[in-house]
């Protein structure tokens, strides 16, 4: 995928696409001509768009050479292959916009004679592309040629640029390059610094110590820094942070802030299948903090009353902020979801799985909406001074809030315990039902009991856990159950339910072995075997590239009627072979027989 990109800041607009008009046939002087009248046109467009759409944050003319693999993800028509390709990114709140906006600059375009083909896209839409690991298109995107940059293409040209040199020197130690900060949340402005960071393998490292290793690799990343920014030609200044990768799970685990807010925001310019799997483990609420780190997240509000009392406005501000959404941002994380936004999305996430589930109340909800509402002035400096009195009240409030959060911590933590222990019971009473049949609880572990334990089929050890299982969801529903008693049942828990899914495939299985045996037979003087499967007293016979179902007659089949014939049989204890089968199978492949 990477390609050389030290040549690509030197690039120019006449030698891009030289290939549009046939060299053999032109003189260098009309060549040059025509160049000039193209870099003109391009001039006069760029001032229309700019002019009409001042919102406009990018426009580059693509890479010839990359307009292919546009073609081929963007369901571009390949007429246009030969087109000038112009890139245009647009804010995200321009995206209803964009097919008016396309409309009128297609209607400029016509007017000009030349072949170009516009696509606008807006930063959310180039992220995509590395999220969907296209990293080809982010590549050609970033070494675009700038007709127009508000920073955005800059940015990402230097990150690219400095990928590339990295990669190229010890590409086997990077696992991802991701970027982050204000190129990602689409503030980059032409002098922004350029947040990226860097994961590298460490797991196999023997022949010297993990941390020399990172110093190493460290300077020689750091050394490539000026290097990029020189041939990206921009003022835009990488800031890399290095990571090893067991140092970086290690922070995850403990449910570092940074690493948290990283993965949420970040986006790879290249992985090696490391970082999307934490982002989407994050995303779905899976990549959950210990319980220490719970603790220490919600530490964090018990010191808020003495500090403020002794700092000056700012401090107290920041130590309020800070300490009212933390904890918050931590119970939702204990609660199964992704730490959200403290500025933009923590309300609403609070109130949508706390307050609308009335597990907390109205008035913690607008005391948080308040606590954000006044970070938020005190940034704009709408706030330059505050009264004791008010200081005095916020204190209290936010003492009061704290102490809530305390209490639907517990309320959180015994919800998942309850959910917990009712997942556990309902997964295993629905296997012993497709063992034993549908019966009462009392029944089912009394025919568990006589059929399988007596008899040797299951141990004293699985009845034993099943009843633990049956205990503590009764201790559970009357609130006497401790979390260490759940986790016990639910580990338990495991052993049976394996031990369950092995009896039933097993029996599934000799079921199934009943009614399937090998047919030989001639087809064209050479001898060809073929299976047959019967279920349902229905067969199947499978030949090399066929499926024919056998009943009344021999018809196409496919494996979905396969499949839910074998469905049916999986609940008869008996399999029926009808004879028509073998008579109806012998009009299909003459003399056969039967391989046991």
């Amino acid at each position: 995928m990477e390609q050389t990109n030290r040549e690509i800041p030197e690039m120019n607009l006449n030698n891009k696409y030289k290939t549009q008009k046939s060299p053999v046939s032109e003189s260098p002087k009309e060549t040059k001509k025509e160049m000039e009248k193209t870099k003109k046109e391009l001039e006069k467009l760029k001032s229309f768009i700019i002019k009409k759409y001042s919102f406009t944050q990018a426009i580059s003319v693509l890479p010839p050479q990359a307009i292919k693999n546009f073609i081929d993800e963007e369901e571009i028509p390949k007429e246009t292959e030969k087109h000038i390709h112009l890139y245009m990114i647009v804010p995200e709140e321009k995206l209803k916009e964009i097919p008016k906006i396309t409309k009128e600059i297609v209607k400029q375009i016509e007017s000009l004679k030349q072949k170009i083909w516009i696509q606008i896209k807006t930063p959310i839409d180039v992220w995509e592309n590395c999220l969907d690991s296209k990293f080809e298109l982010s590549s050609a995107i970033a070494m675009s040629f700038p007709l127009y940059d508000k920073g955005i293409l800059g940015a990402l040209r230097v990150a690219e640029i400095h990928k590339s040199l990295v990669l190229q020197k010890f590409e086997k130690y990077v696992v991802s390059y991701v970027i982050g900060g204000s190129l990602v949340r689409g503030e980059a402005i032409k002098t922004s610094d350029v947040d990226i960071f860097v994961i590298i393998n460490d797991t196999d490292v023997k022949r010297m110590p993990r941390l020399e290793l990172k110093e190493r690799l460290r300077g020689i990343i750091y050394q490539y820094v000026a290097e990029a920014s020189a041939l990206a030609g921009v003022k835009n200044k990488l800031e890399p942070q290095i990571y090893l990768l067991t140092e970086f799970w290690e922070s995850v685990k403990d449910a570092h802030p940074v690493m948290f807010t990283f993965i949420r925001d970040g986006i790879p310019l290249y992985d090696r299948g490391t970082f999307m799997p934490w982002k989407a483990l994050l995303k779905m609420g899976k990549l959950k903090p210990s319980p220490e780190a719970i603790d220490m997240f919600m530490s964090m509000g018990d010191g808020v009353i003495p500090r403020s009392k002794r700092t000056l406005l700012s401090e107290i501000f920041t130590n309020i902020f800070w300490g009212v959404t933390t904890p918050a941002q931590a119970l939702l994380m204990l609660y199964g979801l992704p730490p959200p936004n403290a500025k933009k999305e923590l309300v609403n996430e609070f109130k949508k799985h706390f307050l609308e589930t009335k597990m907390i109340e109205k008035k913690y909800i607008t005391f948080l909406e308040k606590i954000v509402q006044t970070w938020k002035d005190y940034e704009h400096e709408k706030i330059k001074e505050i009264s004791g009195t008010e200081i005095d009240k916020l204190l209290h409030e936010t003492e009061d809030y704290l102490k809530r959060l305390k209490e639907l911590r517990k309320q959180i933590e015994k919800k998942s315990q309850e959910k917990t222990i009712e997942q556990v019971y309902k997964d295993v009473f629905e296997l012993l039902k497709n063992i034993v049949g549908k019966k009462s609880q009392e029944n089912t572990i009394q025919d568990f009991e006589k059929k399988f334990i007596k008899t040797g089929k299951f141990t004293p050890q699985h009845l034993r856990i099943l009843k633990n299982i049956v205990i503590a969801r009764k201790e559970c529903k009357k609130g006497k159950l401790n979390p260490h008693k759940v986790d016990e049942a639910r580990k338990r828990a495991s052993i049976l339910i394996n031990d369950l899914i092995e009896y039933a495939q097993r029996c599934d299985l000799i079921s199934l072995e009943k009614g399937r045996m090998k047919i030989k037979y001639n087809e064209k003087e050479k001898e060809q075997t073929a299976e047959l499967l019967i279920c349902d007293q229905t067969g199947f016979l499978f030949l090399q590239n066929k499926i024919k179902k056998i009943n009344e007659t021999i018809q196409d089949s496919n494996m979905d009627e396969v499949s839910n014939a074998v469905e049916k049989q999986k609940t008869k204890q008996t399999t029926i072979i009808n004879h028509k089968i073998f008579e109806l199978l012998k009009k299909e492949l003459g003399n056969f027989e039967i391989i046991l």
